[in-house]
């Protein structure tokens, strides 16, 4: 018959750690995979302007978004049917473009500040006067690179 207990002198292995880093580097991968990024819920209607001369944006990350339409059927009760300012996600008036601009940029790399582009997506209707004042406000705020979003054209639309 077999003893039990052995020798009560040996000591216990370490385990092996090099298959730690696969397992840590399997879970940062399973991490990057299930999760996404932040996106802005949108509170207005917006439908993109055609245009002709379309130009992509190169670098996402140095992009700011600035929302102009009609706001949805939801929000229409408290915030009427003009066209409102949306600024991440919520709405805003012009007073406050200013200290968005500052707040986004200051979350970037202070190599990329002078290369930041605000995008405006404002709805197809929306009138020029509210686009004029956001202008003039990015202007204040010493965001010169302005962009326009837009769809591109199809058909001659005479």
């Amino acid at each position: 018959m077999g003893r039990f207990g052995g020798d009560r002198n040996r000591e216990v292995p370490q385990p092996s750690m090099s298959s730690l880093s696969d397992l840590v580097f399997t879970f940062l991968f399973f991490i990057m995979m299930v999760s996404s990024m932040r996106e802005v819920s949108l509170k207005i209607i917006f439908r993109a302007p055609q245009a002709t001369e379309l130009q992509k944006l190169e670098k996402k990350s140095l992009v700011t978004f600035i929302y102009i339409g009609e706001p949805l059927p939801e929000y229409r009760a408290k915030f009427g049917t003009e066209a409102r300012i949306q600024l991440n996600d919520e709405f805003a008036d012009v007073s406050r473009i200013q200290d968005y601009i500052a707040q986004e940029k200051s979350s970037m790399k202070e190599e990329d500040q002078p290369y930041m582009t605000v995008s405006i997506k404002a709805d197809k209707d929306t009138k020029m006067g509210i686009i004029s004042d956001v202008k003039q406000a990015l202007r204040q705020a010493y965001a010169l690179k302005i962009s326009y979003s837009a769809v591109k054209r199809v058909g001659n639309l005479h």
